[in-house]
Parts: C-alpha cells; sequence; structure tokens
C-alpha cells in the first residue's frame, strides 16, 4: 500500500481548510459509521460565523461535533440524520434545534436526496492510493459513491489504517478534489454479549434458518444470539447490508460457505461493515467479500434473487395488526428505518418462495414494565415495516407467522409469544378493541 507521500500535493489541504470549502444554503454530505471523516467533522464549526443554513447529512454519527450539538449553532447547522445515533439524540431532547430526521429507505437515500437538490459537498475516507492511482473507500459504499459522484466538490480523508476492501470500492484520485491525510485507529464496534434473553430469542431465530439460507443479519445482542445459535447450520451465505464480526466467525467455523447462493456465488455481499479491529484486518484485501452500493445491494428486487432468503431485523414495539415499530416510540425519534423495509419485503418475496423475514423483539422493555407486543402503537410512532410486510416476529416466548393471517388470527398469535405477565391484560385489550370476541379467543 503505497503512502501519503504518493498524493498529488496540489489536491492535499488541512481539516481546516476543508471547514473554508463549507458554503451557505448547501448540503454537506459525509460517510457513514467507521467511514466517518472524522479529522474533517471535528473542524466544521470553525465555519459557524460567516455560514448560514449548512445542511450535514449523516447516518449514526459517532461524535457529539460541535457543528450540530449547541444551541448557538442553530441557524447556522443542521444534522439531517438519516439513522440517529447518541449524540444526535440526545440534541433531539435538549431541542437545540440543529438536528432532524430524513425518512428513508436505505436503497434509496441518496437518489431521494438529490432529487431535492444537488449535494455540494461530499467527505469521506480512503486508504492511501495503490500504484495504480486508485484509493478504495474501505468500509462503506451504502450512498458513499453513489454521492461522490454527483456533488459539487469531493474530499476524502485519507487513512492509512483504513482496510483496503474489494468490489465496488476505488476510485481513482482524478476523480476526486482535494484529500486530507489523517491517519487513526478505525471507530469500532464492541460485540456485545447476549443475556438469557437474547439467547432464547436465538434459538428460535436459528429454528427458522434451513441449510443453504442466504442471511441478512444486523448487529446488537439479539443478532449476536442468533449467529451463535447457527453454528450447527450448514452452507449459509451472506448478502447483508452491513458486515459484521459474527459473520466472519461463522465463515472461520465453515458455517458461512456462500457456495449455495444464486447470485454472487462464493461470496460475501455487504454495503458497509463494522465491528472490531480484527474484522478490519480480515477485511483487507480479501477476496471473499464484495463492497456494493446500497442501491443495489439493498434494492428489494436484488435481494429477491437469493435462495432462500432470511431477513432477520429487531424492533422496540409490535402492535396487533402486525405494524412494526423499529425507530420511534411516540415523535421520539430513536434511531432510523435503515434496510429493515428493504430487506424484508426482498426476503418474504424470494423468487423460489422461500424467503423469510424475521422481526425480534424481547417480550418486554423498561425493565419489564411494558410490553413490547401492543394493541395499538402510541400516537406520532413512525411505522418502520408495513403490516402487509410483517412474516415471522420471534420473541424470546416463540415464534409466529403473521403472512397471509387474519387480525383475529394475528392478534391471537402475538398474545400468544408475549410476556406471561401482559397476556391477560392483552387479551382484555383485545376484547374492547373488537379484534377478538372474548378473552377465551386466545
Amino acid at each position: 500500500m503505497s503512502g501519503y507521500c504518493s498524493l498529488p500535493k496540489s489536491k492535499l489541504i488541512t481539516p481546516e481548510e476543508v471547514a473554508g470549502l463549507l458554503r451557505s444554503d448547501s448540503d454537506v454530505i459525509v460517510a457513514q459509521c467507521a467511514s466517518e471523516p472524522q479529522g474533517c467533522m471535528a473542524q466544521f464549526h470553525l465555519a459557524k460565523d460567516r455560514v448560514r443554513n449548512v445542511k450535514v447529512f449523516s447516518v449514526l454519527t459517532l461524535k457529539p461535533y460541535d457543528f450540530y450539538m449547541r444551541p448557538e449553532m442553530k441557524g447556522h447547522f443542521e444534522l439531517c440524520s438519516w439513522f440517529h445515533a447518541p449524540g444526535s439524540r440526545n440534541a433531539l431532547k435538549e431541542k437545540t434545534g440543529t438536528v432532524t430526521y430524513v425518512p428513508n429507505m436505505l436503497h434509496r437515500a441518496a437518489a431521494d436526496r438529490m432529487k431535492v437538490r444537488r449535494p455540494h459537498l461530499f467527505v469521506g475516507t480512503c486508504t492511501p492510493p495503490d500504484e495504480k492511482g486508485f484509493v478504495s473507500l474501505s468500509l462503506g459504499i451504502t450512498y458513499e459513491k453513489d454521492i461522490l459522484e454527483a456533488a459539487e466538490m469531493t474530499v476524502l480523508e485519507v487513512n492509512d489504517r483504513l482496510p483496503r476492501t474489494l468490489g465496488d470500492t476505488h476510485v481513482h484520485i482524478s476523480e476526486v478534489d482535494y484529500f486530507v491525510p489523517f491517519s487513526q485507529t478505525p471507530p469500532t464496534l464492541p460485540s456485545p454479549a447476549p443475556d438469557d434473553v437474547a439467547m432464547a430469542i436465538g434459538r428460535h431465530i436459528a429454528d427458522l434458518v434451513d441449510d443453504g439460507a442466504t442471511l441478512q443479519l444486523g448487529i446488537g445482542e439479539i443478532p449476536n444470539a442468533a449467529a451463535l445459535m447457527l453454528k450447527d447450520k450448514k452452507e449459509l451465505g451472506v448478502h447483508t447490508e452491513m458486515m459484521v464480526d459474527s459473520m466472519m466467525e461463522l465463515y472461520e467455523m465453515g458455517v458461512i460457505t456462500n457456495k449455495r447462493k444464486s447470485i454472487h456465488k462464493g461470496k460475501f455481499i455487504c454495503t458497509f461493515a463494522m465491528g472490531s479491529e480484527k474484522l478490519y484486518r480480515w477485511l483487507d484485501n480479501n477476496p471473499a467479500v464484495e463492497f456494493l452500493r446500497g442501491s443495489y445491494v439493498n434494492d428489494p428486487c436484488c435481494m429477491r434473487q437469493n435462495a432462500k432468503m432470511v431477513s432477520i431485523n429487531t424492533c422496540m414495539m409490535i402492535d396487533f395488526t402486525g405494524q412494526v415499530a423499529s425507530e420511534s416510540i411516540g415523535v421520539e425519534q430513536y434511531s432510523g428505518t435503515g434496510g429493515q423495509s428493504d430487506t424484508a419485503v426482498g426476503a418474504i418475496e424470494g423468487l423460489d418462495g422461500q424467503g423469510k423475514s424475521i422481526i425480534a423483539c424481547r417480550s418486554t422493555a423498561r425493565g419489564g414494565t411494558i410490553s413490547t407486543i401492543v394493541p395499538v402503537l402510541p400516537e406520532g410512532t413512525g411505522v418502520t415495516l408495513h403490516r402487509s410486510h410483517t412474516d415471522y416476529v420471534v420473541t424470546e416466548y416463540g415464534s409466529v407467522r403473521l403472512t397471509g393471517l387474519t387480525v383475529r388470527e394475528r392478534t391471537q398469535a402475538l398474545i400468544s409469544i408475549a410476556h406471561p405477565d401482559f397476556r391477560e391484560s392483552l387479551r382484555k385489550k383485545a376484547v374492547e378493541t373488537g379484534y377478538i370476541d372474548n378473552e377465551t379467543d386466545c
């Protein structure tokens, strides 16, 4: 891998100089998650006194940057988040007036915003160039390459510690306006150890996964538990938006082979990665993994081509009719839609008729004080997955399939996997709403 010295000196600038490129009434789009250009973003606030109405679009912003966390930034900067993280959630709670949410489906996020106006500036991250002058966008091209190609101006933060990933990640230095040398360890994401409830959910999920299935699997306690429970499966494949440690581990065990996939046979397909330093080292120049654009990977029309496609996602709450809330409770936006709708629809519309969408959640929240299965969602709650697209639902008490069921049957099925402490009250509510005739129906 070539060093920074191979970059054209005329294109080298500092993070402070990137702040000087910002202009009023424009869109700035930054790379997401582990690809976040942290050196440049930490300096955006320097432009405050000379710019107004700069909209900064991001996903899972990792740090509470000055440009959107402070109330005095109102009118100057607005963080427009496709998927909230702790920093942007805190700003929302504090009502700083500097953060908003962008409703979206992952595979269309970039294209939809570009219908509003052309982005002025894209800021991402990359590896140093190789001997032919190509950098790798490394840990993510969910929307990054689409925006890089469309923006008026592009800046890449060059990090010599990023892995050089393969697929559609490569960009020639001639296509980039400026480079910012910035060496740092890429942001990592710990894999939480699943507790007993998560493990029980993981077992139920694993029971629904057949040998030879192609998986979309996220990160967190429940997906990690599901991965642990998949160790006895054979010849699984992966077609997912997010590459995580558990997939690498299952590959090393021989559980994931990608050999029975119907498209991209023999390859992991993903749009971005975030996990441990070990994962990043494993991804470096690894021909088994291809990073492709989210507009392709998450397009339901693409995903449905996979044999035995299984989409595994989590939610916060689900109502009796099957409406899934995964991003907000009431008007409080917690995260975002992400790729849940994309992958769920792609899975259940599998061309081989064997696809499955799995929505998993704990049966209770807030220390066991509330049920996550509810008669109706709280007012203002965003519906992440339309009830017509809800297939399997899993809690620690079992799994039910809602596809094709009436509202009465759905109500009965969901109450059967609710926490026992809440089943009686849920039955009473079901009678009150008219979803069932009497409490003995469930």
